[in-house]
């Protein structure tokens, strides 16, 4: 069974028999979580680095914020057993596909965000897929905590 992360959205699983997919990552960030202990994993696609340019929209939909959703990724993951030190992390996309001249870097920003609140809190990326000018799509196997990354143009690859 396939659980789709929309734009702005989330989901978080401890069914063996679900993967969870976010497609067409441009500037926006996917970031995976999934602790192999308990066989929980969780996916967000968030577009923006920082929910103060709009508390309200913020409010209404906290996915689509680095600084609203990542902690609320974390927190469900941890509710379904989850233990933050048994956590892997990976992260994918943060491109300039619009913005190839770096005017706005929305991408740049997008990880920049998740770098930061992750220094704070102690917490190591262990794989990633960031930059350039591509798309990504990202899947998590939850039975197993496999990652594949499907880049425009290639196969999908498992990291």
């Amino acid at each position: 069974m396939k659980q789709i992360v929309g734009v702005a959205d989330m989901k978080v699983s401890n069914n063996p028999a679900e993967s969870v997919i976010t497609y067409s990552l441009g500037s926006c960030i996917g970031l995976v979580v999934y602790d192999p202990a308990v066989r929980v994993g969780g996916m967000l696609h968030y577009m923006l680095p920082e929910s103060s340019i709009d508390r309200e929209k913020a409010a209404a939909r906290p996915f689509m914020f680095a600084d609203t959703g990542i902690p609320i990724l974390f927190k469900t993951a941890y509710q379904l057993g989850a233990v933050k030190s048994r956590i892997r992390i990976y992260v994918a996309g943060g491109a300039e596909i619009l913005d190839q001249k770096g005017f706005f870097n929305i991408g740049k920003r997008n990880y920049m965000a998740l770098k930061k609140m992750f220094f704070k809190n102690n917490v190591i990326i262990h794989k990633q897929d960031v930059g350039g000018n591509i798309n990504r799509t990202v899947r998590l196997e939850i039975g197993t905590g496999d990652i594949y990354i499907k880049t425009s143009g290639a196969q999908e690859v498992k990291i």
